[in-house]
């Protein structure tokens, strides 16, 4: 695709009350909303009215937040919300074009079970389900799943690259004709068309075949979100997005050139695999009313819970002065994280209360301004080779895409950035990803 005629892409990421920690305390927010399927329904049609290309949910499978400091837990809204893919399912029988994206872990499933339920929903959708690929890495996690402690870093990702292999295999259980269905004859599927996995690895025996036919996308999307060595290498051989964090332009574009760079040893080009950080945005009719927003949100935070959003990501922070500057120490559970925030902290002199205020307003990187100054910032991302699009992480749901919808999607368009209407039917056609041939 020549550069005039390449457009961004863009996901809607939907968790919770939205991506600010202070999200459910604001006043427009619905906070009996994380249960309510109405209530992300509304964003997610909202989303396809603007012809986005996908929402996504991300998950863990355990109330992950600590104690730490006492009292931090009991304000902490993170403790209650639909598990995804029965979400997603629900979500794809009242929308017609966006795709459906949703994590589940390596760790505390099976490969079986993952090729199933993707597959299902990919045939519910007509072709529109996506795999977000994640390793769970929690204590809390680990305590719903008969262990003491979550397995070691290493092990997690060796076990997520088998697992990945193994689910792509009972993807191609069946070829695209092999289910005949021929009531005169009574042949029912091609037996020369059927291919049983029979995969024996270190960490998973798995015989097969799925009992699902090949599915519209020949198989959903794959996501990864690892920024770390291990998941860079494993987004490079499987991934058809990347779901990435980076905190400046600078750093988006390292990180986009190093995972490009990895994919002609795995037989792949550039345009197999799109990369898309993760971005919030605060913007409205001008730059004073986008400032207004976040400010408003950050008024919201509570001390408290703004020190243990920082332990989960950079450990414990209690013990310092919270005025002081944010100190590193060591032994993070998700270094790749604690590394970007950690150089964001040096870089710009950050003390720890404006470091959880920087994380509450949303880990991802923060684009506040007016529609002008937010366009102005993803085109230069985009143009520069820094993204192919973006997953929009709002601060608060539905405001966020109701705002994007608003005063950002008319300006993209302006640009011609962004499509006017959705040209395939399918997730990976409306991505521009090239059909899968069997087999491969």
């Amino acid at each position: 695709m020549n550069g005039e005629s390449r457009k961004l892409r863009l996901g809607l990421s939907m968790r919770y009350f939205g991506y600010h920690l202070a999200a459910w305390r604001h006043p427009d927010v619905p906070v009996s909303g994380t249960l309510d399927f109405k209530y992300f329904l509304k964003s997610a049609q909202t989303a396809e009215e603007a012809k986005f290309d996908m929402i996504f949910f991300a998950d863990g499978i355990g109330v992950r937040s600590n104690d730490t400091p006492k009292g931090s837990l009991a304000r902490d809204s993170k403790n209650a919300e639909l598990e995804p893919l029965t979400l997603l399912a629900a979500i794809g029988a009242c929308t017609s074009h966006i795709g459906l994206v949703a994590t589940a872990s390596t760790t505390y499933n099976e490969p079986f079970h993952i090729a199933r339920k993707y597959a299902s929903i990919d045939h519910i959708s007509g072709g529109r389900a996506g795999w977000n690929v994640v390793t769970s890495w929690s204590e809390q996690e680990a305590w719903n799943f008969n262990r003491n402690e979550h397995l070691g870093y290493e092990e997690r990702y060796e076990r997520a690259d088998e697992f990945v292999e193994v689910v792509k295999k009972l993807w191609d259980s069946w070829e695209e004709d092999a289910f005949i269905r021929d009531k005169q004859s009574g042949i029912f599927y091609d037996e020369e068309k059927l291919h049983v996995a029979n995969h024996k690895g270190k960490h998973f025996r798995v015989r097969g075949p799925l009992n699902s036919a090949r599915t519209p996308q020949g198989r959903p999307i794959i996501v990864q979100a690892g920024a770390a060595e291990a998941g860079r290498e494993l987004a490079a051989r499987s991934a058809d997005i990347v779901y990435s964090n980076a905190q400046d332009f600078e750093s988006a574009k390292t990180y986009y050139d190093d995972i490009k760079g990895r994919l002609a040893k795995y037989g792949r080009s550039a345009d197999q695999l799109l990369i898309m950080p993760g971005v919030t945005i605060y913007t409205g009719k001008d730059r004073q009313e986008a400032l207004d927003k976040f400010n408003e949100l950050e008024a919201l935070i509570d001390p408290l819970t703004g020190l243990a959003l920082l332990y989960n990501v950079l450990g414990d922070l209690s013990g310092h002065d919270i005025d002081g500057p944010v100190p590193d120490v060591g032994n993070q559970k998700v270094r790749s994280i604690a590394e970007n925030l950690l150089k964001v902290a040096r870089k710009e002199n950050l003390t720890i209360r404006q470091m959880f205020n920087r994380v509450a307003a949303g880990s991802n990187k923060n684009f506040i301004g007016s529609p002008e100054e937010v366009v102005d910032e993803m085109e230069a991302w985009f143009k520069g080779g820094a993204a192919d699009g973006f997953n929009i992480c709002p601060a608060t749901l539905p405001q966020g895409i109701d705002d994007f919808a608003k005063y950002i999607l008319p300006e993209l368009r302006k640009r011609g950035l962004f499509r006017q209407e959705y040209e395939a039917s399918t997730l990976r056609g409306n991505l521009g990803l090239d059909p899968l041939v069997f087999g491969k």
